[in-house]
């Protein structure tokens, strides 16, 4: 009996995660992340519950397809519930290092290697990986062969047929199992509700080429700094019009070096440049690759937006580009940003005004050309929110019309745990799901946040700073107060009262711009604050700002 659980990634966007049981050996395909909602303050990220694996004894092996965050930044978190190896294609794995480097469990996981076409094997599955295009190189999708049956698992993809690297979708070998007989598809349903077909990476020269001929000031682009291929485009315009790249914000850097190292990323001699180097050369001559492009407060592109940036400054002559779409719930985020690039007299230019940007995932025709490659027995869209996860069955409906048998489409939901056996396929009950929030200081996570919250509120108890801003002038109206509840101290007075202090000179050294974007001033208000109770009191209270505009 073959039993699945999708963890995670299916009715949400993130955090993909799904067990394969066979007997007591179960393997784990991905293991990602989702980034918080606004409202979950001192939320880093959130993973999927691993109390289902806890339950199965731990995992044989680890699966990874490729080396997004929504796919790879919950490894550190599932490492300690893996007996067996983590398997992914080489710039997988070397995203992944770090992370476990970060975490100290660089001795705890052993990595192997892998490519297209080979085939590992972990207990009763044997597991072959095959080649597919994304938006970032050395991606796989899995075909699982297991006693009753093969498993094909699409990991993201889109059918890009001029790839950057020449490496392309590997469209003979899915045809190939769909001939065998394949027993069921887990397919991503990300882009299901665009028609046609997805572009190609390349589509965006055209429009990058007249940004760069029109550009009279510094050029900066924010991309996602996992976005090798976009990467690749933009150095070699940079280097056809005579200008130098610098990789703006950590992520960018430490990327742009693994894809280096690695061969992914070709930047011809001469070309690079540090960030610490961009004001030393005309702006005309220069390119940024930032990160930021989802107006993160605190990522560079936000930082240079409110000229709080320690080498790069906008100039009225500059151009941005936000090389990106809006994930859904950043949008407030990003309008401020580009508010605050309008306001330094910049041009900004988004994927609504020009082809700046171009989705990693498949649209509506080769999902339903993934579907009639593969022709399984049962399909199960996975990878998005429930509409499209529908919508994806819908098509496959029409897709196998006709045909006999008629393959059986089954939508399911995280937690589900669906039986395939001799007798069929069927959602036999749940399984225990959810989320774990992880807080950015690495100090605990809790199953959910209710829970999170009143632990914390429990053992460190509330600080409120309330901070009254004109929006007008952006300077601080009266004093600042700070409200607790729960958190006892002996000098409490004093400690109060320096904390009243340090809240003013945070908002008085901070720049106008900074003072009027509330998220912005939140956090600096939030990480300041927490950074002095800590140290004065050695307590970790929860610290939730009351910014008041008037």
């Amino acid at each position: 009996m073959l039993e699945i659980v999708p963890l995670g990634g299916l009715g949400e966007f993130g955090m993909n995660m799904m067990a394969i049981s066979w007997a007591d050996t179960t393997i784990v395909v991905d293991a990602g992340v989702m980034f918080p909602d606004p409202e979950l303050l001192g939320v880093d990220r959130v993973i999927p519950d691993l109390t289902y694996l806890q339950q199965r004894g731990g995992a044989a092996a680890l699966i990874l397809t490729h080396g997004h965050e929504d796919h790879i930044g919950g490894v550190p978190h599932v490492i300690p519930h893996v007996r067996g190896p983590v398997y992914g294609t080489p710039l997988t794995l070397a995203l992944v290092e770090p992370k476990l480097r970060e975490h100290g469990l660089e001795k705890a996981a052993v990595l192997n290697v892998v490519r297209p076409r080979e085939r590992v094997t972990v207990g009763p599955f044997s597991i072959e990986f095959i080649r597919v295009t994304h938006s970032i190189p050395d991606c796989v999708a899995l075909a699982i062969h297991t006693p009753i049956g093969v498993l094909v698992h699409t990991g993201d993809f889109k059918i890009d047929q001029t790839p950057l690297d020449g490496e392309h979708f590997d469209i003979h070998r899915f045809a190939q199992l769909g001939a065998d007989g394949v027993l069921a598809l887990f397919a991503d349903s990300t882009n299901v509700d665009r028609p046609g077909f997805t572009g190609s990476e390349t589509e965006i020269i055209p429009a990058f080429e007249e940004i760069f001929s029109s550009a009279t000031g510094r050029l900066i682009v924010g991309a996602f700094s996992s976005s090798i291929y976009r990467m690749q485009i933009l150095v070699d315009l940079a280097a056809q019009f005579e200008r130098k790249v610098a990789f703006v914000g950590r992520g960018m850097i430490e990327n742009s070096q693994i894809a280096q190292r690695l061969g992914y990323l070709r930047i011809p001699a001469g070309v690079q440049i540090r960030d610490a180097d961009v004001p030393s050369y005309p702006a005309q001559d220069v390119l940024c690759l930032s990160t930021g492009s989802q107006g993160e407060p605190l990522s560079a592109l936000s930082r240079i937006a409110i000229d709080d940036h320690r080498h790069v400054k906008l100039a009225p002559d500059d151009t941005v580009v936000l090389s990106a779409r809006a994930i859904p719930g950043n949008e407030k985020a990003i309008g401020r940003v580009m508010n605050h690039i309008s306001r330094r007299g910049a041009d900004v230019i988004t994927e609504g005004m020009k082809h700046v940007h171009v989705s990693g995932h498949g649209s509506e025709e080769e999902l339903k050309l993934m579907l009639s490659l593969v022709r399984p027995r049962y399909f199960i869209p996975v990878h998005g929110e429930f509409r499209q996860l529908a919508r994806h069955a819908a098509i496959a409906r029409r897709v196998f019309a006709g045909r006999d048998p008629k393959p059986a489409v089954l939508l399911i939901e995280n937690g589900d745990h669906l039986v395939l056996d001799d007798q069929g396929a069927r959602v036999d009950g749940k399984v225990a799901v959810g989320r774990v929030l992880i807080d950015g200081t690495r100090s605990g996570e809790v199953a959910d946040e209710v829970l999170r919250d009143r632990r914390h509120l429990a053992e460190d108890g509330l600080v409120v700073p309330v901070v009254a801003i004109n929006t007008q002038t952006g300077k601080l109206e009266g004093v600042p107060e700070l409200i607790t509840r729960g958190f006892v101290m002996e000098n409490a007075a004093e400690l109060m009262a320096d904390g009243v202090r340090l809240l003013t000179e945070v908002i008085e050294q901070s720049s106008a711009e900074e003072r009027t974007d509330q998220g912005v001033i939140k956090e600096k208000v939030r990480a300041e604050l927490r950074r002095f109770l800590r140290k004065r009191s050695g307590r970790r209270p929860f610290v939730l700002p009351v910014i008041m505009e008037i």
